[in-house]
């Protein structure tokens, strides 16, 4: 698995917007709104690294994927299925 970010990185304070009747829910859950929104981000930081990587080597795909077409792979005659 690829890692995202460096997990041991110091935390840094920093001031958010949140709908104070969510915040309020989530404080009387007991959630831990820090690792919630830490999880979420890195979801979001992996998913847009995955758009601007694909569209990055957009090209590079195509091309694989029509020479595949055209003149197949170098293990289909490998292949036992």
């Amino acid at each position: 698995m690829q890692v995202l970010f460096d997990s041991n990185a110091p935390k840094k304070p920093t001031n958010l917007s949140i709908n104070s009747d969510l915040l309020s829910q989530a404080k009387n859950l007991h959630i831990n709104i820090s690792a919630v929104l830490e999880g979420a981000l890195a979801e979001r930081v992996r998913q847009e690294n995955r758009r601007v990587w694909l569209a990055e080597n957009r090209n590079a795909i195509d091309h694989y994927n029509k020479t595949i077409v055209e003149e197949g792979a170098f293990s289909d005659s490998l292949r036992a299925f």
